[in-house]
């Protein structure tokens, strides 16, 4: 096009601007280097180009749309809506099916027996345990009713493991030669068995005083359930080789020694951090023990874990629940909607009773057979048809397993008895640093509710 004539504009009126005949570049942010031109800015006085108007190519006026007078389109759309009712249809009766569904689940009347928010430690409610002998686990600690090991504050009841030889006067060297500790001699001992009660370092036979010292409480003979709920509010301990527990315990041995009578683990957490191959902190268990015998301790039928990402059970309070009836037992975490573990007692396709769960009929021992320690109850959940108690504790270490042998850099191995707790103790220096600082190292507990089934009295 030559220049200074003008060009109509295909967007406009006909009357557009003339183009330019100079050879000014467009303006640049950053100026008009390498052009050897000025640019021109809005102050120079030119008059600025009218902005061109856009013009729609939209048909006017009428224009077929034959396809709306198709009556075959009359019947895709009858076609749709036909689609759309049986939406509607499915809709309802998947909501009706959930409905229903909800008003199967059994509803129970619970009778609220204990709200404990540890404003204080009522001893109308709590026992504490002491012992050390490990309590058939194995475990090192001495149980105590030392304020170090035991106190309330605002967050509520802690159970604080500290070293034996910062809590008493008791020496490194002591703990391992030459000193007895003797609960029975100043009325202590909450056993009845010496083993449980006395000990005395000796290093030639590997007798070890326990290096770490604990508590253990209990609501036996102050509150039980036979049949309920109970939630316990709290947050785990960090620290390797820590073993936090809030479990059930039958109140008497109706049916025998553990594990005739049964026991109800609520939750139980390892310290050891989340890389620890069996799950640490993030990790807890829940597990129903019962067996004719220690070695039939079928627990490994009824035993579930949950773990949680991101975090650990150390950094923030988790409600651990326990609902039991003569139907059914379940843990949740947090709500009901978050179920752990369930046990069907009664019911379409749940075993007889616990006998037949554990397929104990053709078991022999010394050449005789098995005899059914649950065979004189009636009750299709027994031995879960007793009273039990609650039990809150923080072990350390074990000797049943718990920590397995060779794994996470286990400083001690199960088999050696007497000589793993001065194994684990040698270790200190590695395990020790990894307990949380203050109260962190313990479990801390903020409330405790417990429900007996059945309407208050």
């Amino acid at each position: 096009m030559a220049a200074g004539k003008t060009s109509p504009s295909p967007f406009g009126d006909g009357n557009a601007i003339a183009s330019e005949t100079s050879s000014i570049a467009p303006h640049s942010r950053h100026g008009s280097e390498g052009t050897g031109t000025t640019p021109r800015h809005r102050d120079s006085g030119e008059k600025e180009k009218e902005k061109h108007q856009f013009r729609s190519y939209r048909l006017t006026g009428e224009y077929e749309q034959p396809w709306i007078k198709d009556k075959r389109m009359k019947k895709t759309r009858y076609n749709n809506w036909i689609v759309y009712a049986f939406m509607v249809i499915g809709f309802g009766v998947a909501g009706y099916i959930c409905f229903a569904a909800t008003q199967s689940v059994p509803k129970h009347d619970y009778c609220l027996i204990l709200d404990e928010d540890f404003k204080t430690l009522d001893t109308n409610v709590w026992n504490h345990e002491v012992q050390i002998d490990g309590y058939g686990t194995g475990s090192f600690d001495w149980t105590t009713t030392d304020p170090k090991n035991s106190f309330v504050d605002a967050e509520g009841l802690h159970i604080v493991p500290t070293l034996t030889n910062e809590s008493t006067p008791i020496s490194n060297e002591q703990i391992s030669n030459g000193f007895t500790v003797n609960l029975t001699a100043d009325g202590s001992c909450t056993s009845t068995t010496p083993f449980n009660c006395v000990i005395r370092s000796n290093n030639s036979l590997g007798y070890t005083i326990p290096p770490v010292r604990s508590a253990r409480l209990n609501t036996k003979g102050k509150k039980t359930i036979r049949y309920g709920k109970i939630e316990i509010t709290a947050k785990m301990p960090q620290g390797d080789w820590l073993w936090p527990a809030l479990w059930l315990v039958p109140q008497d041995d109706v049916y025998g020694g553990w594990p005739r009578s049964g026991e109800i683990d609520i939750a139980e957490v390892r310290g050891n951090g989340p890389d620890y191959p069996l799950g640490g902190r993030d990790t807890y268990t829940s597990t129903i023990h019962w067996g004719p015998t220690t070695e039939l301790n079928a627990f490994w039928r009824t035993t579930a874990g949950r773990q949680i990402r991101r975090t650990d059970f150390s950094k923030s309070f988790h409600t651990f629940g326990f609902e039991w009836s003569g139907d059914y037992m379940y843990t949740y975490l947090d709500s009901r909607l978050q179920q752990v573990l369930y046990v069907g007692i009664a019911g379409k396709g749940t075993p007889k009773d616990f006998w037949d769960r554990g397929e104990f009929g053709d078991v022999f021992v010394n050449n005789t057979l098995l005899p059914n320690p649950w065979a004189g109850s009636k009750n299709r959940g027994a031995p879960f048809d007793q009273e039990f108690y609650l039990v809150m504790n923080v072990a350390v270490g074990s000797r049943n397993g718990w920590f397995l042998d060779g794994v996470g850099g286990k400083p001690w191995v199960d088999a050696s008895t007497y000589l793993a707790p001065g194994a684990f103790y040698q270790r200190v220096d590695d395990w020790l640093p990894t307990w949380g600082e203050g109260n962190a190292r313990g479990m801390t507990v903020k409330a405790v509710k417990m429900w007996q089934e059945g309407k208050c009295a």
